[in-house]
């Protein structure tokens, strides 16, 4: 749970520290969106052939080397001198994490045979991803009212040293064998395929369409589609392309990446919202959280029991609508959504979240061989970190060009601070407090009608992505049922016997 933790707390810790980061290191638009999200693109590249390489060589000492990486670059993350020093730290960070997820979930899957087990072992797992991404933002919140911004980084410290000494202690190794060999041309298509996508709606994002854009996405797509090439032709694949084919291991992945897609694009426009826009202290804001957490540990410990008296994608298809209705109650309520709106709307999509995270994860292992845990493991933690890349590329860039368009600059603001403040909110912000008077408070308020404006732009996109991936999870699950058993139909009855 160390690890499981550790990496979820990094994906959303940044959320109240933008403000400061962005006050500090002066990054630009473009450049924040890409210090939230080079970490989870590096992960999302690489857990697939580390799950694999754990497979092979031992996951429990990928989990230690993984330990040990992460916590000294947290550490250089904390003093980076710039913005472009800390885009890079936590690429490396996304390096060393991709080595300790699939070690923990390929781990769990040969520790835990019996599959009533498993389950309630996947849902503390699920449940400390969730909680882990859930409470990044409040023990950030906590930190940076006592410290500087580059704390928030060494939060690996106190959560790796026990990691180090207590799982040589109570974790055996496990490996298999005959597991394929690390692609190291599959690892750089992967990587071709989702750093330039990413990328790309950035671009559009804050430059709109054009020739760079329309180029990312063409290598995003021609090195995807040779990624997929090359899978097919291997004798023994890094991605088996085959678990992917499985109507229920699919609908996991699925439910998995767009359950942090809502996570993810809801945290970084709404600390920003209570920061910025409120007024709420980074404390004062992660107290607003707190519920939603709550009701996300509940949910995915909660859906164990329920899933004993109602149909599995039922209760998925009930979690995902519960995060659809988090987002439209933003998208309805606006700029007259009050603090407490917030906090019920948090709290619905965590219990959303809760519950649908815990029975993806549980439906990808169920589908998946004994043999192919690592691998099976990467493919759905690459979901979730691919989740947490598009939250905020493609919300946070709508989000971004929303605010862009809408913000109207008033007289008296010279050319230079006109364009910072048209970079972020918290830029307006800033250049408002500096320049003062009428000038000064006339752009805080056009900033933050321009940003409310995104939100509910960005809230409407979010209902509509959540929504549609409820009727689809319905309309596979149900179809398969009604097609005969699927793998993971008969891997729960051999389980069961």
């Amino acid at each position: 749970m160390l690890p499981v933790l550790l990496v979820a707390i990094d994906n959303t810790v940044l959320a109240f520290a933008l403000p400061q980061i962005a006050g500090a290191l002066e990054p630009t638009g473009s450049q924040q969106l890409w210090i939230v999200d080079v970490y989870p693109l590096v992960l999302a590249g690489l857990l697939v052939p580390m799950g694999v390489l754990g497979d092979r060589f031992g996951r429990r000492r990928l989990l230690m080397i993984g330990a040990i990486g992460f916590g000294v670059v947290s550490v250089l993350c904390a003093f980076a001198p710039s913005a472009e020093w800390l885009i890079a730290g936590r690429a490396l960070q996304g390096l060393f994490g991709a080595t300790l997820m699939p070690s923990t979930m390929s781990l769990l899957r040969s520790l835990f045979r019996d599959r009533v087990q498993r389950r309630l072992a996947i849902a503390i797992w699920a449940t400390g991803f969730s909680v882990g991404s859930a409470v990044g933002p409040s023990v950030g919140g906590l930190l940076l009212a006592h410290f500087w911004w580059g704390s928030i980084f060494l939060l690996a410290v106190p959560l790796l040293v026990p990691l180090l000494v207590l799982v040589p202690l109570l974790v055996r190794e496990s490996r298999d064998a005959t597991a394929p060999r690390v692609d190291m041309i599959g690892i750089v298509l992967a990587m071709l395929a989702l750093a330039p996508f990413a990328a790309a709606v950035k671009h559009v994002a804050t430059d709109g369409v054009d020739l760079v854009a329309i180029g990312l996405a063409a290598l995003a797509i021609a090195s995807g589609v040779l990624f997929v090439r090359r899978m097919e032709r291997a004798e023994h694949p890094m991605l088996d392309l085959a678990l992917l084919r499985d109507r229920a291991f699919s609908t996991g992945v699925l439910v998995n990446l767009l359950s942090v897609v809502a996570l993810v694009g809801f945290l970084f426009f709404l600390t920003q919202h209570l920061q910025l826009v409120v007024g709420m202290s980074t404390l004062e804001a992660a107290l607003v959280l707190l519920p939603g957490t709550a009701a996300m540990i509940l949910a995915g410990l909660g859906s164990v029991r329920l899933v004993r008296r109602v149909r599995q994608e039922v209760v998925m298809v009930g979690a995902l609508a519960l995060s659809t209705v988090a987002y439209l109650l933003v998208a309805v309520l606006g700029a007259d959504i009050s603090v407490a709106a917030i906090a019920t709307a948090f709290a619905l999509l965590g219990a959303g979240i809760g519950a649908a995270e815990t029975l993806s994860n549980d439906l990808v292992l169920a589908s998946a061989p004994v043999d192919k845990a690592g691998a099976a493991a990467g493919v759905s933690e690459t979901a979730y970190e691919l989740g947490a890349v598009l939250g905020t590329a493609v919300l946070g860039g709508i989000l971004t060009a929303v605010y862009q368009a809408r913000l109207v600059v008033p007289d008296g603001i010279g050319a230079a601070d006109a364009m910072r403040a048209g970079e972020t909110l918290s830029g307006a912000i800033h250049v408002s407090e500096t320049t003062g008077g009428e000038a000064g408070a006339a752009l805080a308020e056009a900033a933050r009608h321009a940003f409310d404006a995104g939100v509910v732009w960005t809230s409407g996109v979010g209902a509509a992505l959540i929504a549609t991936a409820a009727l689809v999870t319905w309309w596979r699950l149900v179809r398969g049922r009604r097609g005969g058993p699927t793998t993971a139909a008969l891997a729960i009855a051999a389980s069961e016997r």
